[in-house]
C-alpha cells in the first residue's frame, strides 16, 4: 500500500464529505486546507455538483483548487478555466426520459447556466445557500432541447429511483451509465464520464498518478476514484453498502465531525485536533 508520505494530491467529494450538514466548509476544515496548500499538495474537489453551484463552495476555502463537477463532465482549472466539457446528447436524454417516472420522483436536467426541473424541491433547493445555478420549472412534454450535462433524479423513496434505474438502462444501457450519490439521488452520465477519468486528467497535466492521491467519499459516485487511489478513506456517515462494496479501504470520523480535515490534519500535518 502507498505509504501516507508519497501522497502529494488530495482530492475530496463535496456534500457528505468536504461539507458539513449544513452544506458549508466550517472554519477549521478552511484552516487545514489552508496548510495543506502551504506546504505545496495539489487540491482537486470531485463533485457531482454542477460547476456554478460548486465555484462558490470552493470559492470559500481561499486556496487554488482544480473543480471536477458534475461526476466528471467538467473540469476547471484553479483559475476557473474550463479544461473539459461533456454534454449528453439531446436524444439520449428524451429516450432515457421516455419511461414512465413516478410523480413522487423530482426530475433534473443539468444545463450549462439553469437546472431544469418537473417540480420545485425543497430540499434541493437547501444544498444552495446562495442560488448561483438557479432552477428553471419545465414542463417535459413540451420542450425540444433535451440535450443535458446530466441526468438527475430525486426521491425519498429508494426503491423507486431503482426501479427507474432498471427501466432506464433497458432502453439507454450503451449510452449510460448511473450512481447513487446519495440513496435519494439518482444520476446518469455518459458511459465515458466518471469523477476517477476526469481527476487523472487533471494528475496527468500536473505531472501526477492516482498513485500519489488521496481520495475521500461518500457515496456511489465515488466509487472508482476510492478504489484507484493510493490512499482512499470512506466517510462515517456514507452508506453502510458503501463500506461493504469497499471493505479494504478506512472509514473515517463523519462530515459532521469535521472528518477530511482531522484526517489530513493528523496524517499529513501531523497536528492534533483542537475542537
Amino acid at each position: 500500500m502507498t505509504k501516507l508520505k508519497n501522497i502529494k494530491v488530495v482530492v475530496s467529494d463535496l456534500d457528505g464529505t468536504l461539507l458539513n450538514p449544513q452544506h458549508r466548509i466550517s472554519e477549521y476544515t478552511k484552516s487545514i486546507f489552508q496548510e495543506l496548500h502551504n506546504q505545496g499538495y495539489l487540491i482537486v474537489v470531485a463533485t457531482g455538483r454542477h460547476h456554478l453551484d460548486a465555484m462558490g463552495i470552493i470559492d470559500t476555502l481561499e486556496v487554488p483548487v482544480y473543480l471536477v463537477s458534475s461526476n466528471g463532465a467538467r473540469i476547471h482549472s484553479p483559475e476557473k478555466e474550463q479544461l473539459f466539457s461533456f454534454d449528453l446528447d439531446s436524444d439520449v436524454v428524451k429516450a432515457a426520459l421516455n419511461v414512465e417516472i413516478d410523480p413522487e420522483i423530482t426530475v433534473v436536467l443539468f444545463k450549462e447556466n439553469v437546472w431544469q426541473t418537473n417540480k420545485w424541491n425543497e430540499r434541493l433547493n437547501s444544498f444552495q445557500a446562495d442560488l448561483k445555478y438557479r432552477p428553471e420549472l419545465v414542463d417535459y412534454k413540451t420542450i425540444e432541447d433535451f440535450g443535458a450535462i446530466k441526468i438527475f433524479f430525486s426521491c425519498d423513496n429508494h426503491e423507486k429511483l431503482v426501479k427507474l434505474k432498471d427501466d432506464i438502462l433497458a432502453n439507454s444501457s450503451e449510452h449510460l451509465h448511473h450512481a447513487f450519490s446519495l440513496p435519494t439521488c439518482l444520476e446518469f452520465m455518459d458511459k465515458s464520464v466518471d469523477k476517477a477519468v476526469a481527476i487523472e486528467q487533471v494528475l496527468e497535466k500536473e505531472g501526477f498518478t492516482l498513485a500519489e492521491a488521496m481520495t475521500f467519499g461518500d457515496g456511489f459516485n465515488d466509487v472508482q476514484m476510492l478504489a484507484s487511489a493510493g490512499k482512499g478513506l470512506i466517510m462515517g456517515n456514507a452508506p453502510a453498502l458503501l463500506k461493504e462494496t469497499l471493505p479494504n479501504l478506512e472509514v473515517i470520523k463523519t462530515n459532521a465531525e469535521d472528518g477530511v480535515a482531522r484526517y489530513i490534519a493528523s496524517k499529513i500535518l501531523n497536528k492534533e485536533f483542537v475542537s
